[in-house]
Formats: structure tokens, C-alpha cells, sequence
């Protein structure tokens, strides 16, 4: 549901720490609902997340959106893009106020070419990515929507952010028509607390 790489964090914060003048690694904060990396778009700095909570999302030709994961600690985002040296496959945006190291693409690169750990850190790193991808899919097919609807919940609650009803239909790969209809659902079930954060969906 969130995905967190501590390891990743770790190495960078160490390489920043041991730049004194910073030259090649700096240190954004980007406010919430800031778009840092556009769909479409050539990527010129690689981001590491360092707090906050970020959205990866595709927007599709109709207008929708589909959101294909919520990023928090030490994940890492456009280096696909600066590796296959293609456009950005998608957006990502701060959900709350994120603060990360970006990397411009060249030292990026340099850096996968000389540093060892940092290459092998990347590289469990999407082999992970590819791992929570197939589990995500064989989730979204033997759970049901109201199951997903209420780890969305745990999320918000856990991380302390406000996901929108728009963004959690998004996540669910549904309308938010349907997200509505499976609210009075739960509604009717009386299947949620003062406390977890489905009430609000309805104020």
C-alpha cells in the first residue's frame, strides 16, 4: 500500500552527509499537491524521498487516472526514465509535504556505473518493485474492493495525510461512482468507527 525502501534512504542520506559542499546531490521540499515529475515530460533530476508521502499515477488519454502506488521513505522515482534515457512514464505528486534528495540524471547514472552499493540497492529495489507489483495485481483479484477500501483507510490513518475520494477510486482502478456506491455499502454495514476515517468520506 505504501511502499518504504530504509535502506535506500540510508545510503543517500550517508553520500549527502559526506558531500560537504553538496554539489551533486540537493536537498527540495515540495508542498502537497505539487506535480515534481510530469508524464510526458524528459526527467532531469532522479528523486529520493526522504519524508513525506508522494502519488505515482498514469493519466490516461480520457482523463483518468489510475494511481499505480503511494510512495513514502527512501523510494525512489524516475530512474526507469533516466536509465532507458525515454520521457517520464508518469506523474508524481506530494500528498503531503515532501521533502527528497533529487540527483540530476548524469550523476545518477555515474553513480550506477561506479558506486557498488548504490547499484545494488537500486537493484533490490526493482526487483521489489516488480515483486509488490504481482502481489498488488493477485490482491486486487482475490479481495474485494471493500477490503482495499479499508487498508486505504489504515494508510491515512497511519501516515496521518488525507487521501481524496478521487485518488483512493483511482488506487481501487474503479469510478469514484462506484467508490460512492461501495461507501453507502459499508455504510449500511455499519462496518466502520468513529476513529478510522470512513466517516469522513461521508461528511
Amino acid at each position: 500500500m505504501l511502499r518504504t525502501n530504509l535502506n535506500f534512504l540510508s545510503f543517500i542520506e550517508r553520500f549527502y552527509a559526506s558531500d560537504s559542499e553538496h554539489k551533486n546531490i540537493t536537498l527540495k521540499v515540495f508542498p502537497a499537491g505539487f506535480r515534481f515529475i510530469e508524464q510526458g515530460e524528459k526527467i532531469r533530476n532522479i528523486y529520493i524521498v526522504k519524508e513525506g508521502v508522494t502519488k505515482c499515477f498514469i493519466s490516461e488519454e480520457n482523463g483518468k487516472d489510475f494511481i499505480i502506488e503511494f510512495l513514502g521513505k527512501g523510494e525512489v522515482v524516475g530512474e526507469l526514465e533516466a536509465i532507458k534515457k525515454i520521457d517520464c512514464l508518469c506523474n508524481v505528486e506530494a500528498i503531503s509535504e515532501v521533502t527528497a534528495y533529487a540527483i540530476p540524471d548524469h550523476f545518477f547514472l555515474k553513480l550506477t556505473e561506479e558506486n557498488t552499493e548504490f547499484t545494488r540497492i537500486l537493484l533490490q529495489e526493482l526487483s521489489t518493485r516488480i515483486i509488490q507489483t504481482s502481489s498488488r495485481a493477485s490482491f486486487q483479484q482475490l479481495y474485494t474492493l471493500e477490503y482495499g477500501l479499508m487498508k486505504l483507510l489504515k494508510l491515512q490513518t497511519e501516515e496521518n495525510i488525507r487521501v481524496s475520494k478521487e485518488d483512493m477510486a483511482a488506487y481501487l482502478g474503479i469510478s469514484v461512482r462506484s467508490f460512492n456506491r461501495i461507501l453507502k455499502q459499508l455504510k449500511a454495514k455499519n462496518t466502520f468507527n468513529e476513529d478510522d476515517g470512513l466517516k469522513k468520506l461521508f461528511d
